[in-house]
């Protein structure tokens, strides 16, 4: 068993955990699920449907209950994953909002499952922390106004084009 991490989230899903965190491992590169415990494992004459998975998702463990359907995700609460380049973004964007997710705005989404995701390029938070402010301002309103974020519109406002 690995180390244990001492602050995880935990994901309430209705009964699909099993199958969104074998759809997030797929995702990401350095993933894994670290350990799954079926209602067969707590006694006899109990079916095989997963009570709890552990995963990790780039390093970060997680962990996913089938708790039933008293508690649906919100937007309160996102996972932001910061891309080094566009082609992360959209490698990212494309796979998160597959089989029913919806994009949102300013880089957010929602992957099939209702959890919320953003998806941040590095270049926003370095265009946005430039000491000139008509620059930063320029950035974030061109980012106000995407769905996906787009480094290359970030940049064009910035240059101020």
């Amino acid at each position: 068993m690995p180390e244990i991490q001492k602050i995880r989230t935990f994901l309430w899903f209705d009964n699909n955990a099993e199958e969104a965190v074998n759809f997030y491992v797929s995702i990401f590169k350095n993933s894994k699920i670290l350990d799954v415990t079926r209602y067969e494992d707590a006694g006899p004459d109990l079916d095989e449907t997963v009570i709890v998975c552990e995963f990790q998702l780039e390093g970060q463990q997680f962990m996913a209950l089938n708790g039933g359907p008293l508690f649906k995700f919100t937007e309160a609460i996102s996972l932001m994953v910061t891309c080094e380049s566009q082609e992360e973004v959209d490698d990212l964007w494309e796979k998160l909002t597959s089989d029913g997710g919806a994009p949102s705005q300013c880089g957010w989404l929602k992957d099939k499952f209702g959890l919320s995701w953003q998806i941040v390029p590095t270049a926003l938070g370095e265009l946005l922390s430039d000491p000139d402010p008509a620059r930063a301002k320029r950035v974030m309103g061109a980012m106000l106004q995407m769905s996906k974020i787009e480094i290359a519109e970030l940049q064009r406002a910035y240059d101020g084009l």
